[in-house]
């Protein structure tokens, strides 16, 4: 765990947020040596967070002891150089529990998944939240999407709440992510902090940084961290014509690949790893791999990715 607060580290970050995915062998196990070596790569290219064993790194195909292994692995890995931010969920029991397995395995902070199945009421959502919150003395940030949608009144009450310290939004309606911020700016003044949590949020970003949400998570940078750096830069410096250029030459269409098959955000990803040479093994069931010409295209589009930077040089 770094010493300086995970707010702080977070709030003007000097990189894209990285996901890591997670890297299995060939009989399907759990390779930390290629995980670590992921890892590590990452850091080395400017990420400035790593969010272990979330979303993109298949939380929910994890057992307890292969999820406190990869967070331990992604700690030992970026030593202090960037924070460590692990997942958390399912019901709330497990997800308290997967909370205190991140802070054993030194973890700075948690993002808190959606619960598993239900579909709860604002009362039950805040509930869970709050015990997450009150398990361990790590700052967790809430993810919404899928079944965990807030109301503005609702994140309210999680920015009052001690310990969470803001809000990853996966469910892209701008509006209502247009009340939150005002709301919580209006009745919680303070820092809390908001990320576009989309799939492949660099097709948004420019949307959502109007709205004052500087903060995304790359998947892409997984696999093409030279583009991901690029877009970030991009859009720290307000370049706004190299951005729309690696827009429309890269991301678009990497997104309407991505959507021609279910769990592409995920499998389609650890193919792109696999395309630049790291051999992280395939997706777990129930995910499934991209087909072969889908690969093929991935590849074609690092390709026409790789010469679109050519460009700026």
């Amino acid at each position: 765990m770094t010493s300086a607060p995970l707010a702080a580290r977070l709030r003007v970050p000097s990189g894209p947020l990285f996901f890591p995915v997670t890297a299995y062998g060939p009989d399907g196990s759990l390779d930390l040596d290629v995980y670590r070596t992921h890892v590590r790569h990452g850091v080395e290219a400017g990420a400035a967070a790593v969010f272990a064993a979330c979303g993109t790194g298949e939380f929910h195909a994890l057992s307890p002891e292969e999820f406190e292994a990869c967070v331990r692995a992604a700690v030992q890995e970026t030593a202090g150089r960037v924070p460590v931010v692990a997942g958390a969920g399912y019901g709330t029991a497990l997800a308290v529990r997967y909370a205190r397995l991140a802070e054993r395995a030194g973890a700075d902070g948690l993002l808190v998944l959606p619960p598993y199945l239900v579909v709860a009421a604002q009362e039950g959502l805040l509930k869970h939240y709050r015990a997450v919150a009150a398990a361990t003395a790590l700052p967790a940030i809430v993810y919404q999407r899928d079944n965990a949608v807030f109301t503005p009144e609702t994140v309210v009450e999680l920015a009052r709440t001690e310990g969470i310290i803001g809000l990853k939004d996966g469910l892209g309606d701008l509006d209502l992510m247009q009340r939150i911020i005002s709301a919580v700016r209006t009745e919680v003044p303070g820092d809390f902090l908001y990320f576009n949590g989309l799939p492949t949020a660099e097709l948004t970003q420019l949307a959502y940084r109007a709205l004052g949400v500087t903060l995304y998570s790359s998947a892409v940078f997984c696999f093409a961290p030279d583009m991901a750096l690029a877009f970030h830069r991009a859009l720290t410096t307000g370049d706004e014509s190299t951005a729309r250029r690696l827009l429309d030459g890269f991301y678009r269409p990497f997104v309407e690949l991505r959507a021609q098959g279910r769990g592409y955000a995920v499998s389609l990803v650890k193919a792109g790893v696999r395309l630049r040479g790291l051999d992280v093994g395939e997706v777990r069931p129930p995910l499934h791999e991209p087909s072969e010409d889908h690969v093929k295209q991935l590849a074609q589009m690092l390709e026409r990715g790789c010469a679109l930077l050519e460009e700026d040089t």
